[in-house]
């Protein structure tokens, strides 16, 4: 299964981003990829007023994503903002196309480094694999990845592969880090994990320093055993890679800690 990862820099615009999603997944699809993965908050950066540009899942914007997935004959995972009961918004993947249509609203918050994602967003409390082409796909979002139990159940649940759309955000450390939880959670599950973030913007270092979360790039594919096949840098790119369940059979036979994991009390 060839999937492509488009690190793209998403503006405030929704429309706008909706034009560099289109040309993503053309791009893609002459690449040959079935599975095509935009970043968390491609529909319109975090930095702009989320509820102001928050669609329901039948809104304009998914509906135009879902005709985008439809013509290309491609499964698109996109992160978007719909609202929430509560006056917030979820910070949601739509995974649309190939015969798929479901959603993942983020669990994990991102609560940390002076920034309280909470304050605009409400959690989500469901997981959510999908399958095409005989392969299983866990979806998670960003500082999701901090926590290696969410991926552990992803595999339970059978998926062979985690996708981890992201806007990571800027700071000491925070490069370093991306690469060794990504890498970990590949380790933790087994599983392939294809993490792509938004690219680093362009006025970065020319702006004052912020929490706000805006992608760091470096999009990065992983195996199951915990080893970079191919990462990006800092740019707009896009990235084309063939996954499959054989290797993860043959990695969970060797080092098998999904059966080996005890519940603690």
């Amino acid at each position: 299964m060839r999937v492509a990862l488009n690190q793209m820099s998403a503006g405030p615009d929704p429309h706008h981003n909706l034009k560099a999603i289109e040309a993503g997944v053309a791009d893609a699809v002459r690449g040959g990829a079935e599975v095509v993965v935009f970043p968390e908050a491609a529909m319109a950066c975090f930095g702009t007023p989320l509820g102001a540009v928050a669609e329901p899942l039948d809104g304009p914007w998914a509906e135009a994503v879902r005709g985008i997935a439809a013509r290309a004959g491609v499964t698109v995972v996109a992160g978007m903002f719909t609202p929430a009961p509560d006056g917030r918004v979820a910070n949601t993947l739509l995974v649309t196309g190939g015969g798929v249509d479901t959603h993942y609203d983020k669990v994990h918050l991102y609560n940390a480094f002076d920034y309280r994602e909470s304050d605009s967003v409400l959690p989500g409390r469901e997981l959510v694999t999908f399958t095409r082409g005989g392969l299983t796909f866990g979806v998670a979002t960003c500082y999701d990845v901090r926590f290696p139990h969410l991926f552990q159940e992803l595999a339970a649940r059978g998926a062979h592969a985690i996708l981890l759309p992201a806007s990571w955000g800027e700071g000491p450390g925070k490069a370093e880090q991306w690469d060794v939880l990504v890498r970990a959670r590949a380790l933790d599950s087994t599983s392939w994990v294809l993490a792509c973030d938004q690219a680093l913007p362009e006025d970065a270092g020319q702006r004052p320093p912020s929490a706000v979360p805006r992608g760091i790039g470096r999009t990065v594919v992983v195996t199951p055993l915990g080893e970079v096949v191919q990462q990006l840098g800092l740019e707009p790119g896009q990235l084309l890679v063939d996954v499959d369940t054989e290797t993860v059979a043959a990695v969970r036979r060797k080092l098998p800690v999904l059966e080996n994991r005890v519940d603690l009390v």
